[in-house]
């Protein structure tokens, strides 16, 4: 209970650090993750990413993902296929815009363990159809995950997550983002897991953080 009470603690302290940054160029991003299995090899992955230029109420981006993904050998070296929808808001010239871009994207992860240290390597694929362009984009995502008041990532486990994710375009220019990330997360249960953290993602004339809440569900949806 003492863990959970500070998780809840952590997330107020995050929560009002934006509150009082509503003019300031920090945004959030509240953020739900699933990965559920449908059988014993295959995997539905279904995401949501509101994304506000302030605390709440000024979109930026809405992002809507979902793929089917295939085991290599159980719990690791995944393959995916998905597809994804997303809603932009950007300000130009002070006026907000609205782009809607189709994305196809094709992943590999696989993990790995050392003792406590958790690690998950991602390659991704994408195939963007914005409305007036098409681009592909590569990304490379390290994650790493540490149990901090368990040896395992058990239910009732304190744990800090950490990655950083570089984008590169496969034409010019071929730097697009990094994104370099530092989270305390909290296991609810096997299938659940709750974070709160800050990221920081560097462009290329701009570097702006974004403070994130991220909720992971992992139910089967099969015996």
């Amino acid at each position: 209970m003492k863990i959970a009470n500070r998780f809840a603690f952590t997330v107020f302290c995050l929560l009002t650090l934006f509150l009082f940054a509503q003019k300031s160029d920090l945004g959030a991003w509240y953020m739900y993750f699933g990965n559920n299995k449908i059988s014993k090899k295959l995997n539905l992955h279904n995401e949501i990413q509101y994304r506000n230029f302030n605390g709440i109420g000024d979109l930026e981006q809405l992002l809507i993902r979902t793929g089917i993904g295939y085991d290599l050998n159980e719990n690791n070296n995944n393959i995916l296929l998905g597809y994804g929808f997303i809603l932009s808001q950007p300000y130009v010239n002070g006026e907000k815009r609205e782009n809607i871009e189709h994305r196809i994207f094709q992943q590999f992860i696989t993990k790995q363990k050392f003792g406590r240290l958790n690690i998950q390597h991602r390659y991704r694929l994408e195939e963007r159809f914005l409305q007036n362009d098409f681009r592909m984009r590569f990304r490379y995502y390290l994650g790493l995950n540490i149990p901090v008041t368990n040896k395992e990532m058990l239910p009732k486990t304190l744990y800090i997550s950490a990655y950083n994710e570089i984008f590169l375009h496969l034409d010019s220019p071929v730097f697009d983002r990094n994104r370099v990330y530092g989270a305390l997360g909290f296991v609810i249960n096997k299938n659940m897991k709750i974070e709160a953290g800050y990221m920081n993602q560097i462009q290329e004339n701009r570097n702006r953080g974004q403070v994130q809440i991220g909720f992971y569900n992992n139910i089967p949806l099969t015996n």
